[in-house]
């Protein structure tokens, strides 16, 4: 078994977070705010630099205008520099000026506003409705020879068999995965609204497709 190993990248970024923390909780205890209230003031500028971060990595990757994150990100890494720079003995901290007493007091509504405009900034998914737009886009994405009576694979035929043996059932067609998926969500909403399971005429005439299909892939939801 391998000894573990102490990596530097992290214990460097544990003790300069560290610092900061507590950099921007002295600031703030100097400028009247006490009790949780100056340990809350930290956490907030740290998750808006982190929010504003991570937005700015999904607009990239989406090509999206990156200017309202790049705004937000400037500001919270301004309120975290600012602190750093103010506790290093520039500033007099028995005797902080007005002004600062000023921005300190009005940071929560300011971090309200942008980590609210970060998340429901227009494009922003969350992890369970973009993975579920992916689903669907690749069902609508799937060529059409899938939900058609062509592209549905024949039954082996039944070979003949003596009178007193019954006939075979037919082997059901084979469903592609991604059909199931976008089916299962159909009836899934349908048992929601109705309070019933759907059936397969329902169920048929939802996805568009024939009878033989639907009943293949009611056999897949049973």
């Amino acid at each position: 078994m391998p000894k573990p190993r102490v990596d530097a990248v992290l214990v460097q970024a544990v003790i300069a977070g560290a610092l900061s923390f507590a950099h921007l909780h002295d600031l703030a205890a100097a400028a009247g705010q006490s009790g949780w209230k100056a340990w809350a003031y930290p956490i907030s500028v740290d998750l808006l630099l982190v929010a504003a971060w991570r937005r700015l990595r999904i607009l990239r990757t989406d090509g999206a205008p990156v200017r309202a994150a790049w705004l937000w990100f400037a500001v919270a890494l301004a309120a975290s520099l600012g602190a750093n720079i103010a506790t290093a003995g520039l500033l007099d901290l028995d005797h902080v000026p007005d002004w600062l007493s000023i921005l300190v007091a009005g940071w929560p509504a300011l971090a309200f506003l942008g980590g609210t405009l970060l998340v429901h900034a227009p494009g922003h998914q969350t992890p369970a409705s973009a993975s579920e737009s992916s689903e669907t886009a690749s069902v609508e994405r799937a060529p059409a020879r899938e939900l058609t009576p062509d592209a549905v694979e024949p039954a082996e035929p039944v070979p003949a068999l003596p009178a007193s043996q019954p006939a075979p059932i037919p082997a059901l067609p084979a469903v592609p995965a991604a059909l199931v998926a976008h089916a299962r969500k159909v009836a899934d909403d349908h048992h929601a609204r109705t309070g019933t399971a759907i059936d397969t005429d329902t169920l048929r005439v939802r996805l568009g497709v024939p009878a033989q299909l639907a009943n293949a892939i009611a056999a897949q939801l049973a």
